[in-house]
């Protein structure tokens, strides 16, 4: 059956209606709440992809049964975490049944949800302009739409769609809609608080040695991340830094956090103020701030200068080479680089730390900053020393090799007792003399039978030198071992 297009006010009202579609059980009106009567919002954010929100609204509601569309909320909401309470007229308002819409509205959305139901179908005619209106069975809408026309089936949409209302599930922002059973006043201020995926914050560090590589500067930041679908305006921003636990969701998405590029901090910029919260640390913004949807942004954390740090250059073995014979154990070897500093208040500092990446810089001779390296920190303690290798040593190299071997007669039975030798040569190009800790991860029951240079048993099962290497020149450690398996 064919027929005009209905007249312009028709088309008109049509499209309002369209607009203002929203779902609300019947019988009952529903009163919309948007972010203009939002009156404060709180996000807590934890390492985990989790958050809390806390959305404060002044909403009008009727007496008794009524629904109330909490519109703009996370699009990542958990629903069962939702809970709302009046902040003026206590224990006058009750929940009776809530729906999250998170089904956003949209031209293919919309198709889908009238598979099986009729729609207009509007053609204009090439040389008149004249429009036409017939009426078609959408049968699918995967991969493209699949039409019933009178008495034959038609792929691809052959002009404009017309849908004589929206779908109650269907809405323009994620919204949840209450059932609610108001018995106070109509006006009153209330609170939905919910946990929502979708916003992450981890933190970046920015280290800057002195030339002495004695001292550095740190500052540190906050990267959010919000992906949740809603934006959070002048929000109350805390973030939690531990490992909360959390009862594992086959349907919770964890997804890694876009990482943002260090930067270097404003002067002025205040910390974050942190306090101890059951077994975790507690940071608050001091100031209000605005999370954008889709929005990565970065905020200072703290800021500490002339840290005392200290560097080390590392050569660390291994355990295979003790109880089986071996000639060369290597050329060229690698030296590793490390600094290290206290997270204590005599050291400037003293404060927990987020887990997090630390990257050091170092000025060159024209006085640019020039990176030089990077680590991953876990989360820290106040008092706890932070260990970064930054890299290995172009300068400082060592050549090891075995120099005997000898297994010896059985002290007892099941008892098998080693002897071997060995020699490593440090090499230092630089024109200025370093020192490099030898760490030999020595097996089993062992005894040090003779060293060129004294060492420390630094832990059961770890013999330390500490060798000088002078300028552009070499030092040689040799000893000799007994190990007894």
């Amino acid at each position: 059956m064919k027929n005009r297009i209905p007249s312009l006010p028709a088309v008109t009202t049509a499209v309002a209606t369209l607009a203002a579609a929203v779902a609300a059980p019947v019988g009952a009106e529903e009163v919309r709440s948007t972010l203009d009567d939002q009156q404060s919002v709180a996000v807590t954010i934890y390492n985990q992809d989790l958050a809390l929100i806390k959305d404060q609204r002044k909403v009008t509601l009727g007496s008794g049964p009524g629904t109330l569309a909490f519109r703009d909320v996370s699009a990542r909401m958990r629903p069962e975490t939702a809970l709302l309470r009046s902040l003026t007229q206590p224990g006058k308002l009750a929940v009776i049944e809530q729906n999250f819409d998170f089904d956003l509205l949209t031209p293919q959305k919309l198709l889908e949800k009238f598979v099986g139901k009729t729609v207009g179908i509007v053609k204009t005619h090439p040389t008149t302009g004249i429009e036409t209106t017939e009426s078609a069975q959408v049968l699918a809408a995967n991969n493209g739409v699949v039409l019933k026309m009178g008495e034959r089936i038609e792929t691809g949409i052959p002009g404009r769609i017309v849908y004589s209302d929206v779908p109650a599930n269907l809405r323009d922002r994620p919204t949840l809609a209450m059932l609610l059973n108001n018995g106070g006043a109509s006006q009153q201020e209330v609170e939905l608080s919910y946990l929502s995926g979708g916003l992450g914050w981890k933190a970046d560090y920015v280290a800057e040695l002195n030339a002495a590589d004695d001292q550095l500067d740190l500052s540190g930041w906050v990267t959010l991340t919000n992906e949740s679908g809603a934006a959070y305006r002048n929000a109350k921003l805390q973030l939690v830094a531990g490992d909360v636990n959390r009862v594992p969701d086959e349907k919770m998405r964890f997804e890694e956090m876009p990482l943002a590029a260090s930067r270097a901090r404003a002067a002025g910029a205040p910390d974050m103020a942190e306090e101890s919260l059951l077994e975790y640390h507690l940071y608050t913004l001091d100031r209000p701030t605005t999370i954008g949807e889709n929005q990565t942004k970065q905020v200072a954390l703290l800021s500490a200068s002339q840290v005392p740090a200290r560097k080390e250059l590392l050569l660390q073995g291994a355990d295979y080479y003790y109880t089986s014979s071996y000639g060369d154990l290597g050329q060229k070897m690698k030296v590793a680089v490390y600094v290290e500093f206290d997270n204590k208040e005599s050291a400037r500092l003293g404060m927990p730390l987020p887990k997090g990446i630390i990257r050091v810089y170092k000025k060159d001779g024209a006085g640019n900053a020039q990176f030089v390296g990077e680590d991953r920190i876990d989360h820290t303690p106040k008092n706890e020393k932070v260990r970064l290798k930054l890299g290995e040593s172009f300068d400082v190299t060592a050549d090891k090799k075995q120099t005997d071997f000898n297994t010896m007669p059985r002290p007892a039975k099941g008892i098998s007792l080693f002897e071997s030798a060995y020699e490593i040569t440090l090499k230092n190009a630089r024109k200025e003399a370093v020192t490099v800790t030898v760490q030999e991860p020595v097996p089993a029951d062992w005894k040090m039978l003779k060293s060129s240079h004294p060492h420390e048993k630094a832990a059961s099962n770890t013999a330390e030198w500490k060798i000088a290497v002078p300028a552009e020149g070499k030092a040689t450690l040799t000893y000799r071992v007994r190990v007894k398996y």
